[in-house]
Order: C-alpha cells, then structure tokens, then sequence
C-alpha cells in the first residue's frame, strides 16, 4: 500500500516546514517538508509542500524517499512543477546524500569483514539499474590502494572481464582484491555464472599470487559473501 503525506492545506501554521525547523530542528521535519524546503517553491497552483508530496508519491514501486533514488532526468521533468533547474537539484541531492552516507565511515574503515565492505559501498551499489563490477584493490595490510567500477552490464547480466581485473591489480601493485557487484533485483542471491566467475578469478589470482579475498553480491539492503558461502 502506497504511503500518503500531508499537504500543506492539512497543517496547522505551526507546523509548516521553515517555521517548524526554526522551532523545533530539522529532525523535527517529515519526509514531504523536508524535501519542501529543498524544492523552495511550488507553482501558481500547489505549493513547495504539495509538489514534494507529488514527488514521494510519483513512484509506485518505492514510494517515499526511496523513490528519488530510481527517478531520472526525464521522469522528474514529467511531474508537473519540476522543470530542468529542480530536476538537477534533485539528483545532486540523492547523489550527495549517497556521498555523505559513504564519507561517514570512511575514517573508521576496515575491511576485515565482509560485513563491513558491504556497509560501505551499499548505498553507492543498491539502487543502481544494471549491474555493475566494483574492484577494490588492497596492499598487504589490506590498505585500499584504489576502488574502480571495471565494467556495467545489463539489467540482469554483468560482464565480468577476468584479465582487466588482474591488469589492473598488477598495475596498482595490489596483494589482495575484493569484487563487489549488484543484483538490481534486489536479491543478492549468487548465480551459477557468479560462481563460476568466482572460482576462475580464485585459481587465477593463485597463479599470479593476488588473493581474491571475498567477491560481494550487493541487493537492496542486503549482500551475499561468496567467501562466507564457503566458494572462496
């Protein structure tokens, strides 16, 4: 069931969003006065509150905040308010949130775990579209030297290039990797071409002494560890 917010018509003065964040702080603030704030103004016919209302309620598979995750260019400029100017202040707001969310535990990062790999890197991997392959390149006190996305396949499919990932392990001078890649449907449950992969890059980095640490599965909220699974 999609959940519904109130409009501005429905709050007392008191609670409008400037005067409610003035009195009370931001956390104070629901979800649709918040985004209020951000948007400013509204039109000639609803204003800031209505159209963010508009906005958390525009998709019906993740309505909410999670929503503005999955909106693109061309679906902000559709509802009806959101011109070229807001549409880009919309995605530089998810995109600086995902960015905040992942500079909060960069101080305190280790990846000992691979709990901890996929806290890090879930918000930048679980709202994406297609599948992508993240390599994260280590020293010996498993330092990260580099972290790169190395390929983007399909809705369903990634492309897994075996060579390019060791090229660039080498050229980094890395003892360890780790590889992460999204499931865009939410499970992370691995593929037997995920296996296979897994157990090609294993035996090829024995070979040419890179560990492949642990290969993550990223879903919404939720990982899979190959090395957890026993298949490393």
């Amino acid at each position: 069931m999609k959940e519904e917010y109130l409009t501005v018509k429905e709050l007392p003065v008191s609670e409008r969003p400037y005067e409610k964040c003035e009195a009370y702080g931001a956390g104070a603030l629901s979800d649709a006065e918040l985004l209020a704030v951000i948007l400013r103004t509204g039109t000639r016919k609803q204003r800031a509150i209505d159209l963010a209302v508009n906005i958390l309620n525009y998709s019906t598979a993740y309505p909410g905040l999670k929503g503005l995750n999955y909106l693109t260019f061309m679906e902000l400029t559709r509802i009806k308010g959101i011109g070229r100017v807001k549409a880009i202040e919309l995605l530089c707001l998810t995109e600086l949130t995902r960015r905040m969310a992942k500079e909060t535990g960069r101080d305190n990062l280790r990846l000992t775990t691979p709990q901890t790999v996929a806290d890090y890197y879930m918000q930048d991997m679980r709202h994406l579209t297609r599948e992508q392959v993240l390599l994260i390149m280590m020293d010996s006190k498993n330092k990260i030297l580099k972290d790169m996305v190395i390929s983007e396949g399909t809705v369903n499919s990634s492309i897994m290039p075996i060579r390019e990932i060791f090229v660039h392990a080498v050229k980094y001078e890395a003892v360890n990797i780790i590889l992460l890649h999204n499931h865009p449907s939410g499970d992370p449950t691995p593929s037997t071409e995920d296996i296979r992969v897994t157990k090609r890059l294993t035996e090829a980095g024995n070979l040419i002494g890179i560990s492949l640490m642990d290969h993550i599965i990223i879903g919404d909220n939720r990982y899979i560890s190959l090395k957890e699974q026993g298949l490393i």
